[in-house]
């Protein structure tokens, strides 16, 4: 098996423009290579590395890489598939059969950008996990490689059918993005550690139970249950039709109230409110806090159209696109008119910013922070500061909103990179968005090769089990908002159902977002058997192991998730086949 075999046997170097270069790795663990030089040292059960420039000038470099042959193989190679953000691809993919999304005919450049670390297409047959991976040969046991951080730079693994002997190989990958290393400067890269054993859920829960400890994972908030405004009115929220639902909300067990996205004047505007909101913000905390709920508000606070106020004010908060000096852009959203641009966050000024908005919504009584979009500031591009790596200009953007909110606001992550935000946020969200519907609407644009990215509770169910075990262990996990409607969506009673008893399974926060007009006395009851479930394996999770996917690497969409004693069994194509009773 790859790693615990013994040392890597070649090393890789990336630079951009340039192609890869590969040298074998001699017996003393160090190696001029591409212009820079790499030094590794193997002991128990992990690699220790490093990169530095010895030359007179400073070097950019993509990636540095480990690779291990696999040897000859003997059955199928399952290979976990862990996504990059929190909307990425999720699941298990078998070496030979299965291929990487980037690799689809047609993929769009900005799309690659938003849910890899590494935007470029992959390699022939190559199969891609970030930050973690499950690996198994045949029958034998799994083995679990993982990073130890993430704050420097982000981790891919690589999985190729065919190295240089002719075999299978695995590379572990340090992604810098281009980052510019100066004249005689060394970097410290994060170490990346193995186990084998006989589970795959169990290793899991120790690697990530390491790597939280490792990064200080903010993992004491409360259970939450909330509701929020965003998948009944999306961004046609208004302030009466807010207040409506609070004045409805006397009876349901909400710990937060949270206003999503529709509320702003543009994106990135975020400290004002638009004409369907007569009310400022500090008035609209106000009333959910006399209400008796934490007040929440979503922000996507890394991201801006051209005629937000911040914008005009400083235009120089925008990253500029690589190729040409316009703004670097981040998505198109017709919702918010179209183009929407990241900032950057490598600039004082653009962090002081987002402190400030931070220290003013929580000074407001905004308790709770969604942060949404998180991923803009590692797209390619043009950055104040070239020596960060993306991962790095992600985390300053987060460290400046935690000072900012100060450390008792919940600060709830999407979209978001996972491993950079180990630390700076309480929750995070760990799969694509739900939607009224468990297949994919047929009207939903679809991206070549990332159907299992958009919106549909089936595509959140995948994500929901498979990271389960992140539970307690990274953050708070939010699998994302309940579907308790029976009016209004497409999704049958089972299926909503099916989704109800996996969140509460996963241990995570359980949000409702339905007008609250439409919900009666059965929809209150899933809910407080979801509310049960879920306090009974979040207190298991403090105590004991964190929800686990029993069959993580044995079907595509799995089907088990175990916790407290308890399991549930569902096939994603037959939610009715539901099944929940005692391990």
């Amino acid at each position: 098996m790859p790693f615990s075999s013994g040392r890597p046997l070649a090393v890789e170097v990336c630079r951009p423009g340039e192609a890869t270069v590969r040298l074998p790795l001699p017996a003393g663990g160090a190696v001029a290579v591409g212009g820079v030089e790499l030094r590794v040292a193997v002991a128990d059960q992990r690699v220790g590395w490093s990169v530095a420039n010895p030359g007179p000038a400073p070097v950019s470099l993509d990636a540095v890489r480990l690779v291990v042959d696999l040897g000859t193989t003997t059955g199928p190679v399952r290979f976990l598939q862990h996504g990059h953000q929190s909307w990425s691809p999720c699941g298990v993919g078998v070496l030979g059969v299965d291929r990487d999304p980037s690799t689809t005919p047609g993929s769009i450049d900005l799309v690659r950008g938003i849910y890899h670390a590494d935007p470029a297409v992959a390699g022939p047959g190559e199969l891609r996990s970030e930050l973690v991976t499950v690996l198994r040969v045949g029958d034998g046991h799994p083995l679990v490689v993982g990073f130890e951080g993430a704050a420097g730079h982000d981790g891919t693994f690589r999985l190729r059918p065919a190295g240089p002997a002719g075999t299978p190989e695995l590379a572990a990958e340090a992604f810098l993005g281009g980052a510019v290393v100066g004249a005689g400067e060394r970097r410290d890269l994060h170490g990346v550690e193995w186990e084998e054993g006989a589970s795959a859920p169990a290793l899991l829960d120790t690697w990530a139970a390491r790597f939280g400890e490792a990064g200080r994972a903010r993992v004491a908030a409360p259970y939450l249950v909330g509701w929020c405004s965003w998948y009944h009115y999306f961004t046609g929220i208004t302030e009466a039709a807010f207040r409506d639902n609070l004045s409805r909300a006397v009876e349901w067990p909400f710990d937060v109230f949270q206003l999503d996205d529709g509320y702003q004047p543009a994106v990135g505007d975020w400290l004002r409110t638009n004409d369907d909101f007569p009310s400022d913000l500090d008035a609209i905390a106000s009333a959910v806090a006399a209400a008796g709920r934490t007040p929440g508000i979503w922000l996507a606070p890394f991201v801006a159209t051209l005629d937000a106020a911040p914008v005009l004010a400083d235009p120089a908060h925008l990253a500029r696109d690589a190729r040409h000096d316009g703004p670097n852009l981040a998505m198109v959203n017709p919702a918010w008119g179209g183009s929407v641009y990241g900032l950057d966050t490598t600039r004082p000024e653009t962090l002081a910013h987002l402190e400030h908005v931070a220290r003013t919504l929580a000074d407001a009584g905004f308790g709770y922070l969604k942060l949404d979009f998180l991923y803009a500031p590692t797209l390619p591009g043009r950055y104040a500061d070239p020596s960060r790596t993306p991962a790095q200009r992600l985390r300053l953007g987060l460290e400046a909103i935690r000072r900012g909110a100060g450390d008792d606001t919940f600060l709830l992550g999407c979209g978001c990179p996972l491993g950079p935000a180990v630390g700076p946020v309480d929750g995070m969200r760990i799969g694509p968005d739900v939607a009224p519907s468990w297949l994919p609407a047929a009207d939903q644009f679809i991206p070549p090769g990332y159907d299992a990215v958009v919106p549909s509770t089936r595509n959140a169910w995948r994500s929901a089990l498979v990271r389960s075990f992140q539970h307690r262990r990274l953050w708070v996990n939010d699998p994302d908002c309940l579907m308790l409607r029976t009016t209004d969506t497409a999704l049958t009673r089972d299926e909503a159902r099916a989704w109800a008893l996996a969140v509460g399974m996963s241990g995570g926060m359980a949000l409702v977002s339905d007008d609250l007009a439409l919900l009666g006395a059965d929809a209150e009851a899933l809910l407080e058997e979801v509310v049960e479930l879920g306090r009974t394996v979040d207190d298991a999770a403090r105590l004991g192991p964190a929800p686990r996917c029993d069959d993580v690497l044995e079907h595509a969409w799995p089907r088990r998730l175990s916790a407290a004693g308890l399991t549930l069994d569902a096939d994603p194509d037959h939610p009715e086949r539901l099944r929940l009773g005692r391990s």
